[in-house]
């Protein structure tokens, strides 16, 4: 028996978060074990008038590549890919995966090799967004996979995820509205300020969002969703942060991250584990060094780490930054194959100062708008 909040979740990306028009062309792209939301969604295209086409993927086909594939081969994209890129309408991808530890012996080199390979797509993705020619949503269904990183059963951890993403299952639509409202307000206050500074346990860091605008994060591309970001003056970012979660990208745990910027880049990097990975990551190309989003979280539902960037982003209380390329839309020119989030806790003490105004302390907004 399906769960109906698979229903209802599917009803909330298709008709809200990417509002599927007649004749838009709609990629379905997911792990196969997301299969009860992949057919929600599919008919719900369909119902709506959309044109949809579906991928499902395997968990073992990237570890066979890593560990096989010459670099070659691990650099390859395929035709049919960049076609999609560049012609679908919207594009909504499920996390389901099986096993979210797959890669964790994957050969580092071939995985910077990989993403090398993908930065023509995901320049691709990210300028299309950008002028509002691909419309794009990222959700997840539950997995025990995911179920066991998060030390939770399979019940209790769909029961977060639903709840996450549907706080008010009669009428989630109007919940994001909601939210939408209320984040509006702390947007149109940043707008035209210029200076930022984060302190914070192992945190002083200082960078500039002059020109910057601020994105409403309501549940229209990342589904849960609860933030606000920025892409922040790419020369700007100085002083240095210590992350507070574990820092993962590509299923590859590093923990303990400290970064110390100059000049808007990483010029001294640290982990207390998997820090041969971090430092071969930050040498990917020239960019990936640099500062391509800085973000607040705000989803007062999601209090805990669950090793899923797409919750643990946002966390209330918590701000995150990634390292690589911006979105164009947030006014960046950061420019990567890769886009690596990083989260830290400031419900401890934490601050955020705008233009020597406390805009946040102990995670919570302390100005209004």
């Amino acid at each position: 028996m399906v769960d109906n909040r698979v229903e209802k979740l599917a009803d909330l990306i298709v008709n809200y978060s990417v509002g599927v028009k007649p004749g838009d062309k709609v990629w379905i792209r997911s792990d196969i074990d997301g299969r009860p939301l992949i057919l929600a969604l599919y008919k719900k295209v369909l119902q709506a008038g959309g044109l949809p086409y579906v991928t499902a993927e395997i968990d073992e086909v990237n570890s066979t590549l890593f560990k096989y594939g010459s670099d070659e081969q691990v650099q390859y994209v395929a035709g049919p890919t960049k076609l999609v890129y560049e012609t679908t309408d919207v594009m909504i991808r499920v996390l389901a995966e099986e096993n979210t530890h797959a890669l964790n012996g994957a050969d580092s080199n071939k995985m910077v090799l990989w993403s090398q390979g993908r930065k023509e797509v995901q320049q691709t993705y990210l300028d299309r967004s950008a002028k509002g020619d691909l419309r794009w949503a990222l959700t997840l269904f539950p997995t025990h996979a995911y179920a066991q990183d998060a030390d939770m059963s399979l019940e209790d951890y769909a029961d977060f995820v639903y709840s996450a993403c549907m706080p008010d299952m009669d009428d989630p639509i109007g919940y994001w509205k909601g939210v939408s409202a209320r984040q509006e307000r702390i947007i149109e206050w940043l707008k035209g300020k210029r200076n930022v500074h984060v302190i914070g346990k192992g945190t002083d860091l200082r960078l500039s969002i002059a020109g910057r605008p601020f994105i409403n994060c309501d549940c229209k591309l990342n589904i849960p969703d609860g933030e606000i970001f920025c892409g922040p003056v790419e020369d700007s970012a100085e002083g240095y942060v210590t992350y507070t979660y574990p820092a993962i990208y590509n299923a590859r745990e590093v923990t303990g991250v400290h970064l110390e910027f100059e000049k808007g880049k990483v010029v001294r990097a640290s982990a207390q584990k998997n820090e041969e990975f971090l430092l071969k990551m930050l040498d990917t190309d020239e960019g990936s060094r640099s500062l391509g989003e800085f973000a607040i979280g705000t989803n007062e539902g999601i209090k805990k780490f669950t090793g899923q960037i797409l919750f643990d982003e946002k966390i209330g209380g918590s701000f995150h930054m990634a390292l690589g390329a911006g979105y164009p839309q947030s006014g960046s020119s950061a420019h990567s194959a890769i886009h690596w989030d990083m989260i830290c806790d400031l419900r401890d003490g934490g601050q955020i100062w705008v233009d020597d105004q406390l805009l946040y302390e102990n995670g919570k907004f302390v100005i209004e708008g």
